[in-house]
């Protein structure tokens, strides 16, 4: 007999479940990032003159992505609560019968989307740190990458919401005050732990080391040479990726009485 998949309902989804889940989003991340790398920045994939394509004005990069996203759109993709557009607006309707997800989530979370400030700030502050400048004419492989690079960290930002869920379900005396209030401080103050990000910090790091090795079978290993810095990788989720993820934790929770 074949072997089933159980799919957890709400009540199965616990603090551990949920940090399990931001542990393997790491390593998704990280190779991402790593076959980024391997094209210079490529400038050519983000300007618009030079796209070339009939009655387009976008990028060749913003050109894919939103083809992506609506070829996604219509096989149900964003019918998963784990998933969120960059572009929302005017996508298909899907053609697949809808999976029926746990509802987990509070019927606000469908509002919340951080990915333009995501959108700017890896295109605007990450990609200089993880490419070499220069252009291959690799364009359509860029953007593709790009595309993979970005979903794999939007997805573990709007993780965030399942996070709140789980935090609040776990302790409601400790959050609903605040959510009372509005008060966005005391929200993140309340998130925030900064040994456990300290933690995520010097995992990720040396998860990028181990992923971004140059194999050899020569034994002589004095000189590593990595095809991504660790120390970009941890500053991303010291900068970028955390903040954001707080950010859609204090949004949801702010949301969760309503």
């Amino acid at each position: 007999m074949a072997d089933v998949i159980k799919v957890a309902d709400s009540s199965e989804m616990t603090l551990e479940t949920v940090r399990d889940s931001l542990i393997r989003e790491e390593d998704t991340i990280i190779f991402s990032l790593i076959e980024r790398a391997k094209y210079p920045i490529n400038v050519g994939a983000y300007d618009k003159t030079k796209t070339a394509i009939p009655e387009c004005s976008d990028s060749l990069v913003e050109f894919i992505i939103k083809e992506t996203e609506a070829a996604h759109a219509k096989c149900g993709r964003y019918e998963n609560p784990e998933e969120h557009p960059f572009f929302p607006d005017d996508l298909p309707t899907s053609l697949v019968p809808a999976f029926n997800f746990p509802k987990i989530l509070h019927p606000a979370a469908a509002s919340i989307n951080v990915n333009s400030t995501l959108w700017e700030v890896y295109f605007a502050q990450l990609l200089p740190l993880i490419t070499v400048p220069g252009d291959d004419g690799n364009y359509a492989s860029t953007a593709v990458s790009d595309l993979a690079c970005l979903q794999a960290l939007s997805r573990r930002i709007h993780y965030g919401k399942f996070v709140a869920e789980v935090k609040f379900k776990e302790s409601p005396q400790e959050y609903e005050p605040a959510i009372r209030s509005q008060d966005r401080d005391a929200l993140m103050k309340l998130l925030t732990f900064e040994s456990v990000e300290e933690r995520v910090k010097r995992r990720v790091a040396k998860k990028t080391m181990l992923f971004g090795q140059e194999v050899s079978l020569n034994d002589n290993c004095d000189e590593k040479k990595l095809k991504i810095d660790p120390a970009v990788v941890s500053r991303l989720y010291e900068e970028w990726v955390m903040p954001l993820t707080k950010l859609v934790e204090v949004e949801y929770l702010l949301r969760r009485l309503d």
